[in-house]
């Protein structure tokens, strides 16, 4: 029997950070699989900071803006509940991008991958064993290919991106600088992720500040920068950015919501004369190396 889906539909575009009028909550009926297909039922969705981009109508980027008045789409684990194909049934879990917030979604099986809920809980495949951690990897793996003894500065490094850079990093004998922005959560990197010096930025109110600071815990300057954050961070960063050093830009979360882009980094010039190595990049660049982070991760 068809069921009733409840879905989370962007009704209007923020300007600046997105407010809950922003949003409605819908109905909406689901019809039966037909054959070659499932219905899935969404138990884990995954909000990335990446959407904050999604609700900016016109901007040119990877993925296309959300349209208005639909569900809102991204990473999810769900469930199969009927139907069968490509070799899913009911009782099996999947992962993929599948229009996550929808309480039920009819599928060709295209796009998903069955996840062992015996291997790991469901919720660390849109976690470590998911997008945040192959990213993570791949931005270690392929631009920031740290040395045994180096020093790496991570910024947002209490997220689900940084904080496992945090410990891929501690894994390849670095020495791990983190940033965050509350006392808790400087103790969490500490404690638990096991990083060697934790900052609350917000301690520090100008670019140099942080730049002092950094130069306190790595006298010859970082080595490796993975950078989530943007702004302070990344000035500050360049700054203390050590002869052969390389940047890995994942995100710029600190500007996602700004409703006029403040100028760049004014010390651009440590670039050159140091010989940086400054990358962005996308987790699909290097999806062929699923296996090797599976294995590592």
């Amino acid at each position: 029997m068809p069921v009733t889906s409840r879905e989370i539909h962007l009704v209007s575009y923020p300007d600046g950070a997105p407010t809950p009028e922003n949003f409605t909550l819908e109905t909406a009926d689901v019809a039966d699989p037909g054959p070659d297909q499932i219905l899935c039922r969404t138990v884990w969705m995954s909000v990335d900071p990446y959407m904050r981009g999604r609700m900016t109508p016109g901007l040119k980027s990877y993925v296309p803006p959300f349209e208005l008045n639909t569900a809102l789409d991204g990473g999810a684990v769900a469930e199969v509940v009927a139907g069968e194909a490509k070799g899913l049934k009911p009782g099996d879990y999947v992962v993929g991008f599948t229009g996550a917030w929808k309480e039920y979604f009819v599928s060709s099986g295209d796009g998903l991958q069955k996840v062992d809920p015996n291997i790991a809980p469901l919720s660390a495949y849109l976690g470590v064993l998911g997008m945040p951690g192959f990213t993570a990897w791949a931005g270690v793996e392929n631009i920031l290919t740290p040395k045994e003894g180096e020093v790496m500065f991570v910024s947002g490094a209490a997220g689900a991106v940084g904080s496992l850079v945090c410990q891929i990093a501690k894994m390849r004998g670095c020495t791990v600088i983190a940033s965050a922005g509350s006392d808790e959560k400087c103790a969490w990197l500490k404690e638990e992720a096991g990083v060697d010096v934790a900052l609350n930025y917000k301690n520090f109110e100008t670019s140099d500040d942080l730049a002092k600071e950094l130069y306190a815990h790595a006298p010859k300057g970082i080595d490796c920068y993975f950078e989530n954050v943007g702004g302070m961070h990344l000035e500050a960063a360049i700054t203390a950015i050590a002869p052969g050093g390389r940047i890995a830009i994942c995100g710029l979360i600190s500007v996602y919501n700004d409703q006029r882009r403040a100028p760049g980094p004014n010390n651009m010039a440590n670039l050159i004369g140091r010989g940086v190595l400054v990358r962005g990049f996308l987790m699909g660049e290097y999806i062929a190396q699923m296996p090797k982070f599976y294995e590592e991760i």
